[in-house]
This record gives C-alpha cells, structure tokens and sequence, in this order.
C-alpha cells in the first residue's frame, strides 16, 4: 500500500474538494486488475487529461518566455520538457512513488521506481487537480512542480547529449561508459556506471537499468566539470 494521500496533499500544497480524485490518481491498472474494479477507476483516464492540460501549459510557457523562437523548436522543447525522464524526475522530487497504489506482482518487481508509471502518475495527478479545482490550480501546480529550474533538470534527463557536446568543444579524448557493478535480485536491480573522459573518470552513476545509471554517471559528470568551469 502507497503512503497517507494526506501527506502527499501537503506536499504538493493544494487540498482536494473530492478526496477520491488523488486516490484515484494513484490507483495503477495492475491494482484495479487485482481489486477486480472497474477498468476506469484506475489512473489512466486521469493521465489522458492531465497530459492534455500539461501540453497546454508548457506550450503557453514556452510561447511567452522564448519571443523568437521558430515553431519545430518550440514543439521539440516542449517534447523534451514533458518526456517520461522530465517527468519521472519531477516524480521523484515529489517521491511521487511512494504513494502509489500497485498491484503485488507490480509492487515485487520495482514498480515503485518504474519511471513510465511515476511519469504517468505525474500526469494522472495533474488531472485530477484540473478536474478538483480548475485549470489555474493545475496551472500553479505545473508551474511548481514541472516548470521550476528546468535548466537544471534538462542537464539530468538531456545529460548524455550535453556532456558529448562539452567534451567535443574541450577536450581531445572521447568519453566512454564502463559498467562497475550491479546488485540485487533480477526484479529490482542497481547497476552502477563510471564514465571517463579519456583515462581520467568524471562521474560516477547509479540506476535502476543501465541506461539511467549512464544517465546519472553523466549528470554528476557535468555538475563536476561546471564547478571547474568547464561548459
């Protein structure tokens, strides 16, 4: 069983009118499989609008803050600023995971850290409170919660490709990503990634697969090189 709902509620600072619509939000299809309820009493119904009002928030944001920017770039930032990674890590900040409801197959085989169902819980929670309180509180909400410190957040889920970019425009040696170790059983594994610029190594990652320890082991990398002033 996920979390107090109530705590998540603090979190995220807004109080439901209709309770059931965060509960709701939180119910993963394998738990309304397990609880044999009806197939739209889980989240999924909810994450189909809260996507639809995050894309019109983001493209809102996006129109306003960047004046000249050409309409592909637009689409493909925006893409980027609301992809599983971007969402899956908002999810995290908000430990988003911990109160969801999942089934127990889903539950023993790391749901929990799953990033396609905490990036839908992501969007399934911006529907309800689209439907709970209007469209300003989901608007407040993605605006705390999604659109706060994206510069720092596209470093993370864009980190491979920015640190190509800043090895390419600074150093002579290639990058390369070496596996280090890995734990725990088949269902709920950590892999733990080192990546080298040349001989010397950079960042040390971890992940849940390969590619998000990659991910990490980029992302630390990245913050090591800004602190030497190395963009």
């Amino acid at each position: 069983m996920g979390l107090d709902l109530r705590i998540l509620e603090n979190k995220i600072g807004y109080k439901f009118k209709d309770f059931h619509l965060l509960k709701k939000a939180m119910i993963h299809s394998s738990y309304a499989n397990e609880m044999h309820l009806p197939k739209y009493e889980c989240n999924e119904r909810l994450e189909f609008l809260g996507d639809a009002v995050l894309e019109l928030v983001s493209g809102e944001f996006l129109f306003y803050e960047h004046g000249k920017m050409p309409e592909g770039e637009l689409t493909k930032t925006r893409a980027s600023m609301v992809c599983e990674p971007a969402l899956a890590f908002c999810a995290r900040d908000l430990k988003l995971g911990d109160y969801l409801l999942l089934g127990k197959g889903e539950e023993a085989t790391g749901g929990r850290k799953r990033e396609s169902i905490t990036s839908d819980a992501m969007e399934a929670l911006i529907g309800a409170i689209y439907i709970d309180g209007g469209f300003a509180n989901a608007k407040e909400f993605i605006q705390r919660f999604i659109l706060k410190d994206l510069e720092n957040k596209k470093l993370f889920y864009d980190s491979k490709t920015i640190l190509q970019e800043i090895v390419q425009a600074n150093f002579k040696e290639v990058i390369s990503y070496r596996l280090i170790g890995e734990e725990g059983p088949d269902h709920d594994k950590s892999f733990h990634v080192a990546v080298s610029i040349g001989e010397k190594v950079y960042g040390l990652g971890t992940g849940r697969t390969k590619k998000a320890a990659e991910q990490d082991a980029a992302y630390q990398s990245i913050l090591k090189l800004h602190k030497m002033n190395i963009k």
